[in-house]
């Protein structure tokens, strides 16, 4: 029996276990499965979701608790299937916090939300922002807890650069560092992508800017009644803004200007 490499995390309040047979695969997997985190130090009894690669063929199959996620010819390329995978195993189970789409980073000790939608850009948006300095938090949820505060998510980012297909980067290629603790909101830009618009953004007040996040969170209002004050903790002293942008790297000079000012 070929020997298993494996390891195991915890991420908010979901256990995870990975393993594979191949020691090539468990590097990639080490290496872009939430790699700023831990990983714990014994094995774990009963783990939330369950994540084994294995070889078929001239195939590497991702399975998910058993069941078949993506297959693909290089590990590398399973890695978007994957971490999406885990975003939908660990955000259901968030129980002292909740999530919102949006891409975060710290600037100045205070955290930068965009809120928007799978496909609205964030990644880029992130990615710029972290070249520019930016601490990163997340490309894709913003953890906020009961007292408004935004924790780290640090997956790693999902970023297209003009492709189809989405491929995976660490903060670290953008010389960036990975925030540790939860922090305030200063900002929250929610942006639409425009190609060839003119930067054309307003400011908002506090309450669209919590209708904004309740426009984006994965959570269901009915399932989760303490939504709304912890939102409503978040957005309170937050500068709040909407409206149009352009490609990344125009916008995020206009985003620096705009919270710098």
């Amino acid at each position: 029996m070929a020997s298993m490499y494996h390891f195991e995390l915890r991420v908010f309040n979901c256990n995870i276990r990975v393993e594979t047979a191949c020691i090539e695969v468990h590097a990639v997997l080490q290496r872009y499965i939430f790699p700023s985190l831990p990983r714990t130090p014994n094995a774990v009894s009963a783990p939330d979701i369950s994540i084994r690669v294995i070889q078929i063929g001239d195939q590497l199959q991702l399975l998910a608790d058993d069941v078949v996620v993506a297959s693909a010819r290089e590990a590398i390329h399973l890695v978007p299937d994957l971490i999406r995978t885990l975003d939908d195993a660990v955000v259901p189970r968030l129980t002292m916090a909740r999530a919102v789409h949006a891409g975060a980073v710290l600037w100045r000790k205070r955290a930068l939300l965009l809120p928007g939608s799978t496909h609205a850009g964030k990644s880029s948006l992130v990615t710029e922002l972290l070249r520019r300095g930016a601490t990163y938090l997340s490309d894709e949820y913003a953890v906020i807890d009961s007292e408004g505060l935004v924790h780290p998510y640090p997956r790693a980012l999902l970023v297209r650069n003009g492709r189809p297909e989405q491929v995976p980067m660490l903060p670290a290629e953008c010389n960036a560092s990975v925030g540790e603790t939860p922090s305030p909101i200063g900002w929250i830009l929610a942006l639409q992508y425009l190609p060839g618009c003119n930067w054309d953004v307003t400011a908002i007040t506090q309450s669209e800017a919590l209708l904004t996040l309740l426009r984006n969170t994965p959570h269901i209002l009915s399932e989760s009644p303490d939504i709304v004050p912890i939102f409503e903790r978040a957005v309170m002293g937050a500068s709040c803004y909407t409206g149009c942008r352009s490609e990344a790297s125009d916008a995020v000079d206009h985003i620096l200007r705009l919270i710098d000012s």
